[in-house]
């Protein structure tokens, strides 16, 4: 029975998966047209599973080396002569166990080679080009784990015979493409070879052509692994409402795609006694929200990963604390040192010439991140911590009662603090009162299309009910009431009768308090602080 898969390759035999096959046409005929490229996406993005596919397509018309660097050790990158050394016999193991008679051919060059203690540049180059004009078949390298040596000399050396080879291929014969895959671009890595880096080596990678395959999944490519996934189940889901919300939540990045769909499958339906007891009742609008307070509670290597680059790159926390807390809008440019590294690893994107955090789970993942790092010593954090109990009434939140519990805090705490910290802190503040009401039990997202400097909108989901609270900055009665026709629009597209908006208003004649209004039939809830 086929299962959904997030460690290590995926296999269609064995897994439920997304169908890739255009993204591997696509491929192929940049391997048809010779090209040399780089897989370059963040971790526990598929870029493993699809060198497996990739390799799988090919070795019908190709001979296909596919080696990994992650078994290298220390002493490999010790000298180029090493390294090469390494890769030869990586390339011998590969030969020994392959069941493809075209490599019986190359087998005894192979092994000729791999007996020298150590290679040299000029031995390397011979041995490839007699390799690739022996070879029956076109030769493709696919090389995984290119991270494991971004750091090292040696292997910015054997990109260099690489680049030095293809370029001249019209003359010498090479291997027909070779394509590395990294979380790192490999294009632009710089190597620091003295302290500080005042000296560094360029990569010579600029001979990759781009690499736009969009390897995210789509609506529909998630909605035709579930339609794979229901033939066997029977589970009755609506199997379109269903993908289009893992995505919502996913943005289509493919590890958050599969296990949000574990979860659900093994998790949720196999919790008795719960309202998610059956599969029929895990696939479903309630469900999918439980699996993501659940995922956004797990500890797992993607997001031990996050964590750690964010503690390593102090630029970069900086600009997404920035832009979560305080609404700053950053102008998209790829060369901007913290956004490049942000982007390169996936944690944000370009979302019309603007950056955004590239899915929810990963912002709310973030916004906790940051809530953790603060909140023992923020007082209105504790408060919200002991007011917890009160707020709960036949199992839905009284959201009304939240505001206005938290006004009262707010006005006690930073009533008297300037303009600027309100504006900058503000809906920080907000989210520390929430989450230890919430917490265990609900969760919470900022609605990614309607931030900006002056307006937040936080969506609470809490026992599959969801709350709509627009945090906004006044900014004079026309914008207030531009606002207040936002949040409308909002709750029809979430087909809500109840909204809930918390203004941080700068008049000294403003009055403090919470009171509740009807518009087009609408009803909100308006706390002012």
């Amino acid at each position: 029975m086929r299962y959904f898969n997030v460690t290590g390759v995926c296999n269609p035999a064995k897994h439920y998966m997304v169908d890739m096959t255009k993204r591997l046409d696509a491929m192929e005929i940049m391997i048809k047209n010779g090209d040399y490229f780089c897989i370059n996406r963040g971790r526990q993005y598929g870029k493993t599973t699809t060198l497996a596919l990739l390799r799988d397509k090919l070795k019908s018309q190709y001979m296909v080396f596919s080696l990994s660097f992650e078994g290298f050790g220390g002493s490999d990158y010790e000298s180029l002569e090493n390294f090469l050394s390494s890769f030869v016999k990586n390339l011998r193991r590969k030969f020994k166990y392959s069941k493809d008679p075209s490599m019986k051919d190359v087998q005894p060059m192979i092994e000729n080679i791999a007996q020298k203690e150590r290679i040299s540049a000029i031995d390397f180059k011979d041995f490839i080009s007699d390799l690739c004009d022996l070879s029956r078949l076109p030769i493709v390298v696919l090389i995984d784990e290119v991270d494991q040596a971004g750091n090292y000399a040696a292997f910015l050396q054997f990109l260099g015979i690489l680049r030095e080879m293809y370029l001249e291929r019209d003359e010498i014969p090479t291997f027909q493409s070779v394509i590395l895959a990294s979380v790192y671009d490999i294009k632009s890595l710089k190597l620091k070879l003295r302290p500080k880096g005042h000296h560094q080596y360029n990569s010579p990678w600029n001979i990759a052509a781009d690499f736009s395959i969009d390897m995210s999944f789509s609506p529909m490519d998630i909605a035709c692994m579930l339609r794979d996934y229901e033939a066997d189940k029977n589970t009755g889901m609506d199997i379109l409402a269903i993908s289009s919300m893992i995505f919502d939540y996913t943005s289509g990045y493919p590890y958050l795609v599969c296990k949000l769909c574990k979860i659900t499958d093994e998790i949720l339906a196999g919790q008795e006694n719960t309202r998610f007891c059956t599969l029929r009742k895990a696939w479903s609008h309630e469900g999918i929200l439980e699996a993501v307070k659940l995922l956004l509670q797990d500890s797992n290597t993607l997001f031990d990963d996050m964590s750690k680059k964010i503690q390593d790159f102090p630029e970069l926390r900086k600009m997404l604390y920035e832009m979560l807390y305080q609404g700053v809008s950053i102008t998209y440019n790829r060369y901007e040192a913290a956004m490049s590294i942000g982007i390169m690893f996936d944690f944000i994107k370009n979302q019309n010439g603007k950056l955004a955090v590239s899915n929810r789970i990963f912002e709310t993942w973030m916004y906790n991140l940051f809530l953790s790092e603060e909140q023992m010593d923020a007082k209105i954090y504790l408060e919200g911590s002991k007011d917890k109990n009160q707020f709960l009434i036949n199992g839905h939140l009284d959201m009304k009662k939240i505001l206005e519990r938290f006004v009262n805090h707010f006005t006690e705490l930073f009533g008297k603090r300037d303009e600027k910290f309100i504006e900058n802190e503000g809906r920080k503040y907000f989210l520390f009162y929430l989450k230890p009401i919430i917490n265990g039990v609900g969760n919470y997202y900022i609605e990614a299309r309607t931030r900006n400097e002056g307006r937040t909108d936080v969506i609470v989901d809490y026992l599959g009910k969801q709350y709509i609270i627009e945090l906004k900055i006044w900014r004079g009665r026309s914008y207030h009431e531009r606002g207040e026709r936002q949040l409308l629009d909002y709750l029809d597209s979430y087909g809500s009768d109840t909204g809930y908006l918390l203004s941080f208003c700068f008049n000294q004649n403003k009055q403090i308090g919470v009171k509740e209004i009807t518009i087009n039939g609408k009803h909100i809830i308006e706390a002012v602080v």
